[in-house]
């Protein structure tokens, strides 16, 4: 009777020991963990650019609206309301990519200069802004936009 009950590995012995399959499942765990962590990496390098695009993007929507005589008129007034507010694609874009952190965007007090700013998604702190001025810059503050994007200089400035 037990001669007739066949091994594990068959005839020829053929087959994984226990060990065996284990350190192929260990070796498929790390080189998992690698993948995932280059592509997390990859997948914030990304949201940054869609960050930075779209603020970007505003560069060329506040001249056309600067220009119109039924938005602007020759000021920046309503700016933020008409492109920087939920429901707006600008707004909504950015939202998505940084986590549902609210850009900041000013106009200044004689409706002249705006700049609007966002959180960065890979390094804590890391700040993009673009104003009036043409002005497309990353900024690493721990004050967050509020300090970058003012509204009494309405352009992007980081205090010393």
């Amino acid at each position: 009777m037990v001669n007739n009950i066949k091994s594990a590995k068959g005839k020829n012995g053929a087959g994984f020991t226990i060990i065996e399959l284990l350190v192929v499942v260990a070796i498929i765990t790390v080189l998992t963990g690698i993948v995932l962590a280059n592509i997390t990496k990859y997948v914030n390098r990304g949201k940054n650019s869609a960050i930075q695009g779209n603020l970007s993007s505003l560069l060329i929507n506040s001249a056309a609206y600067f220009e119109d005589p039924a938005l602007g008129n020759g000021t920046y007034a309503n700016l933020c309301a008409t492109y920087m507010v939920s429901g707006k694609p600008i707004y909504d874009a950015i939202i998505s990519a940084n986590g549902g952190f609210s850009p900041v965007c000013q106009v200044n007090a004689s409706n002249t200069a705006w700049c609007a700013c966002s959180a960065l998604m890979i390094t804590a702190n890391d700040l993009f802004c673009v104003d009036s001025t043409g002005t497309k810059q990353k900024f690493n503050d721990i004050g967050g936009c509020i300090n970058i994007c003012t509204a009494s200089l309405a352009h992007c400035f980081q205090l010393p």
